[in-house]
């Protein structure tokens, strides 16, 4: 099928402007591969065998989030690399970063101990014990700490993961270019399919099968589907191109939660999203899918994607009052798949955890400083709609005096973008009714005043809420035990948040009392700021702000006899 090409050949010329010893095992790889042939190219579109790589980035395994800079180990000398998208993650790519074209030298390292083969050739199969063998060996680790900066002994302690992508170094349109699987896929989906539909046997199907999870890790899914048949952009983007080294791991790790499963707020406006696939979706061949949610069914028409494509399809709606476990049933009808056909969907209620009435004579003589949370945050996210057109090929059927025009067009997509972004703010002061307060410095035993503005751009709001969820966690409670689910003043996407009345407040203040035994120094609320929901998953972003505590409320009191 012919793809749209205008758009690709004014992006390609706009980018064109821009032209000038074996150890033993010391780690546990999750990783597999697939592929089959390749076939040729073009003089202006080809790949060599070989032009190949790896990137390296090392992910702390709690929040999922990057210690160092990515680094590209090759055996090649890519110098000739014209465009190039910096060094960023698939994680990057999935917490929002857009794809960026570089024409910036292209850093690599080639590494003592050459790299195995990595992507798939008809002649010659990639090894996938071969690439386990060679990210796990002890030397090879020891030769990523050194070059990333990293402590070795830090690396292996268990805390850390390697996160692997392999990289293609290919000539598209007749430039050369540096891709892993996962920009592969934004790229293609930002020509419209236009390198699919030159290179797809390299970028969508030997690429992204390289490397694959054999058990869900760091947010992302085992693979289960094919092995030897081109993917689509969304499947690459969300579970391909991608092998991580774990450490210190008896065991594999359980399944994680995936995307398809949800954790929501009660009474919260939400988006529950499923990929639909199979065959081609026009408007010849309709597709509809299908959400029942709590008795109520929600009808999504008009699902279009191209052959060996997909599209996702979502329902906006809001969770019941109380909390509880829904099965959400998902059906597709006119040709096309749900990625899932159930849902689960958590429903919980974060209210009611308030901390206790503080006294006076409290104390927390074994108190130590905590650090403040740093949950997993997402503060952009992209998605996407496929929009059918139909080219028409007008054919004369019969001779030159007696026939008949026929119409033997088909349908061309353009990939239709969308984006989301959320950003926010945190001030905490003094109440107004401490009585030595000045500026940012109070004395403990007194309450302090919390606001949270939160601000969300979008050019799809139908598929986008406002940020709705704010909790602050308190350092006297290590940010555990106790917390206090604020109250939105203003909604919209310009949403306010503050504390609810404190029902130990005498004036009924918008306050949280500190304790009175804190000791001096800066005292730092930390607030999760959740519920911003997309197509394409939550947005949420971590805050913090602090006060300064010197001295206590007693310092101001003053007791002493009547004068007579």
């Amino acid at each position: 099928m012919k793809r749209k090409l205008d758009i690709f050949l004014v992006l390609l010329l706009m980018l064109s402007l821009f032209l000038p010893v074996t150890a033993h095992a010391e780690g546990d790889g999750n990783i597999d591969n697939g592929g089959s042939g390749i076939g040729s190219g073009t003089d202006v579109n080809y790949w060599n065998p070989g032009d190949e790589g790896v990137r390296i980035t090392i992910v702390r395994a709690d929040d999922r989030l990057a210690v160092t800079n990515p680094i590209d180990f090759t055996n090649r000398n890519p110098n000739n690399i014209q465009i190039h998208f910096g060094k960023n993650s698939k994680l990057d790519y999935t917490n929002g970063r857009a794809l960026a074209p570089n024409t910036n030298s292209c850093f690599y390292v080639n590494p003592s101990k050459a790299i195995p083969q990595i992507i798939s050739t008809s002649g010659s199969p990639a090894s996938i014990d071969q690439i386990k063998s060679y990210f796990t060996d002890q030397l090879v680790i020891q030769y990523i700490a050194d070059v990333t900066g990293m402590n070795y002994d830090v690396l292996i302690s268990g805390d850390y993961k390697l996160l692997l992508e392999p990289i293609a170094y290919i000539t598209f349109g007749g430039i050369k270019y540096a891709m892993t699987a996962t920009e592969a896929a934004l790229f293609d989906r930002e020509l419209n399919g236009g390198l699919r539909s030159k290179m797809a046997a390299l970028c969508h199907k030997n690429l992204p099968l390289a490397m694959f999870l054999e058990t869900p890790d760091l947010g992302y899914p085992a693979w289960d589907g094919s092995t030897n048949k081109a993917a689509s952009n969304a499947d690459i983007i969300s579970s391909l191109g991608l092998g991580i080294v774990r450490f210190n791991e008896a065991e594999p790790e359980p399944p994680e939660v995936t995307s398809a499963d949800y954790e929501y707020r009660v009474n919260t406006e939400v988006i529950t999203s499923v990929t639909v696939r199979g065959g081609q979706a026009d408007p010849d061949h309709q597709v509809t899918a299908r959400f029942t949610i709590g008795g109520q069914t929600y009808t999504v028409s008009n699902v279009y994607y191209p052959e060996g494509d997909s599209q996702l399809a979502w329902v906006r709606w809001r969770t019941p009052a109380t909390p509880q476990t829904m099965t959400i049933h998902v059906s597709v009808s006119g040709g096309g798949s749900a990625s899932q056909s159930t849902i689960t969907a958590r429903i919980v209620d974060l209210s009611g955890n308030n901390p206790p009435n503080p006294v006076a004579d409290d104390r927390n003589d074994a108190y130590s400083v905590a650090t403040a949370p740093n949950k997993a945050q997402k503060t952009s996210a992209s998605w996407g709609v496929w929009h059918p057109w139909w080219h028409a090929y007008w054919i004369w059927h019969g001779t030159d005096e007696d026939g008949y025009w026929c119409d033997h067009g088909w349908w061309e997509f353009d990939w239709l973008s969308y984006s989301a972004s959320l950003s926010a703010a945190m001030s905490v002061v003094p109440d107004a009714k401490a009585p030595t307060a000045y500026g940012k410095n109070m004395k403990s035993g007194y309450g302090i005043n919390q606001i949270v503005t939160a601000n969300v751009s979008t050019n799809q709001s139908s598929a986008v809420t406002d940020a709705q969820t704010a909790v602050t966690y308190f350092p006297e409670f290590r940010y555990e035990t106790y917390w206090r689910q604020l109250e939105r003043t203003r909604g919209g996407y310009s949403s306010l948040f503050e504390f609810k009345p404190n029902q130990y407040s005498t004036y009924n203040r918008r306050t949280h009392f500190t304790p009175i035994w804190f000791p001096d120094g800066s005292y730092t609320p930390y607030t999760w700021l959740i519920d911003c929901w997309t197509p394409a998953g939550m947005l949420s972003t971590n805050l913090i702000n602090s006060v300064t505590i010197r001295g206590s409320l007693w310092d101001d009191w003053h007791i002493a006899p009547v004068k007579p």
